[in-house]
Formats: structure tokens, C-alpha cells, sequence
């Protein structure tokens, strides 16, 4: 870790930190709070959706409107723009262009144009994680901003190996940020999924667990991938997703960071109480 225990943290001249975690438990939260107090947000998701995938973004988007006719004329003479107006907080055209497998009459995707959606959120994430070291050199700069706060998507477990020493992506974030894990409580994860159950959104998942769930599914259920419901399938699968991920956070925690509980980083209300959370995380 870049800083080895509290003092070192507490004394240092720019603090830098990567928050991992469930979404929904206040990393991006966290993000704006301290922005708001002179740190640079770096935000993994929105990185992907701008950098590395906002040309499929407004692909799809133009896709979508060919199928008008009055559209497509405006299109065709280049007379309308359309892009995506993707944000921090509103990161829908990601999401959306993710998908969800199944019924293509309930909007559902083709199974294998859905892993291609998978395959490229994947690449772009491992890139945009990468990415990191060079935002902390741009925000000190360009900017002149010294305090770093690295926003991940919650599907960074998905794309490392947290057991494995020499993972590329782990090793180059925790050469230049201290890894730390949000952990949420059994009453966090029931409450996620309640709020997933009302409003199912699509997320990305590690390729083996992906396929084992989608063949459990239409085995239990009986259909076949055109009949899959997509919202009953990623409702089915989200519990079984946070409950895979779970030990991989732990994982690197354990092997690359340190750890603060959701309840305790809801009662910050400012960086100074910010960088005591952090400092009772660390070693003494």
C-alpha cells in the first residue's frame, strides 16, 4: 500500500484513494462530496462510456432511429446530431447499451450479441482502470489538484484477479492509490436487491458466471433464448452476482487494501472526516 499506516496517511501532502465496492454504497456519493472540497474525481464508469465505448453508445442510438423513416432522412443529410449525454450521476446510456439477453418483444438481446456487449464493457474497463495512474498525473498538471479519488464501477472484481500477486490491474492501482473496500452489511444487500427487483438494470458479469447462470435459467424455467424474460433473468441472477462478488472484494481488500464499513462512510459529511475514516483503516 502507498500509505503503510496512519501516520504515514495523515502526514502526507496528496492523498490519493480508489473506492471499490457494491454499487450503490456511496462511492460515487463520496466522489462528489469531496470534489465539491478540491478533489479530482475520476470516475472508472463514466470513462468507459465517454472513451471507450460512447462510439457503440451512439451506434446504437443511430441504429434505433434509422427504423424511423422521418428520422433516418435527417440522419442520412446529416441534419440531426445524436449522442449520448452521459454524466457522473447519470450513467443510463451505458447501461442501456449493455443490454439484457432474451424476448427481443420485451426488449431483449440476441444471447451472442449480448456477450459481445459483455466482451467490449470488459476491455473498456481494464482500460479505463489502467487509465488511473494517467488521470492522477493530468489532475496534478493540468489542474494542480494533489487529492485523488478513483470512482470504480462495481464490476471491477470481475476483471482482476485479487489472489494473484501480479495482477496488472491491481498492481498498477496500488502503486498509485490506497485500494479500498466499501463493505456493505446483510441489510445493505437486501435492500440493493429490492431496489434492483423494482427497477432491474443491466450490469456486466465475469464471462464463466455468466454462462452458467444463463443455462441454469433456461433449464429451470424450461425456455428457450428467445422466450427468456430479460427483466425476470437479471432479476433471478442479481442476488447469486452480489453474492459471487462479495469474496472477491474481500479478496482485495485482504490482498490490496483496507477496508471501511458503508454505515461509517454514510456519517462523513466532509474530507476531514473523510481522511479519518481512512486513517482508522490503516495499520497504526
Amino acid at each position: 500500500m502507498i500509505y503503510s499506516n496512519r501516520a504515514e496517511w495523515l502526514a502526507a501532502k496528496s492523498r490519493k484513494v480508489a473506492l471499490f465496492g457494491m454499487s450503490g454504497l456511496g462511492k460515487t456519493w463520496a466522489a462528489n462530496l469531496l470534489r465539491d472540497e478540491g478533489w479530482f474525481h475520476y470516475s472508472v464508469d463514466y470513462r468507459i462510456g465517454t472513451r471507450y465505448m460512447g462510439e457503440y453508445i451512439a451506434d446504437n442510438f443511430k441504429r434505433e432511429a434509422m427504423k424511423n423513416p422521418f428520422l433516418a432522412e435527417l440522419l442520412l443529410s446529416d441534419s440531426v446530431y445524436i449522442a449520448s449525454n452521459i454524466t457522473f450521476e447519470n450513467l443510463a446510456p451505458l447501461s442501456t447499451y449493455l443490454g439484457k439477453p432474451g424476448d427481443p418483444t420485451k426488449g431483449g438481446l440476441p444471447f451472442e450479441e449480448y456477450l459481445e456487449r459483455q466482451r467490449q464493457h470488459r476491455k473498456a474497463e481494464m482500460d479505463a482502470l489502467l487509465d488511473t495512474a494517467h488521470f492522477i498525473d493530468r489532475a496534478k498538471q493540468i489542474y494542480g489538484i494533489e487529492n485523488f479519488l478513483c470512482d470504480s464501477g462495481g464490476s471491477i472484481c470481475e476483471v482482476v484477479d485479487p489472489d494473484d500477486p501480479e495482477d496488472p490491474i491491481l498492481t498498477s492501482l496500488s502503486q498509485n492509490l490506497l485500494m479500498v473496500w466499501i463493505e456493505g452489511s446483510e441489510a445493505h444487500t437486501e435492500e440493493l436487491i429490492k431496489r434492483f427487483s423494482r427497477a432491474p438494470k443491466p450490469m456486466y458479469y465475469q464471462p464463466a458466471f455468466l454462462a452458467a447462470k444463463w443455462d441454469e435459467y433456461r433449464d429451470l424455467k424450461g425456455v428457450a433464448e428467445t422466450e427468456v424474460d430479460p427483466d425476470d433473468f437479471v432479476r433471478w441472477t442479481y442476488a447469486q452476482a452480489l453474492a459471487h462478488r462479495q469474496p472477491r472484494y474481500a479478496a482485495m481488500a485482504r490482498n490490496w487494501g483496507v477496508t471501511i464499513r458503508a454505515e461509517d462512510l454514510y456519517l462523513v459529511r466532509d474530507a476531514k472526516g473523510f481522511t479519518s475514516l481512512i486513517a482508522d483503516a490503516l495499520p497504526a
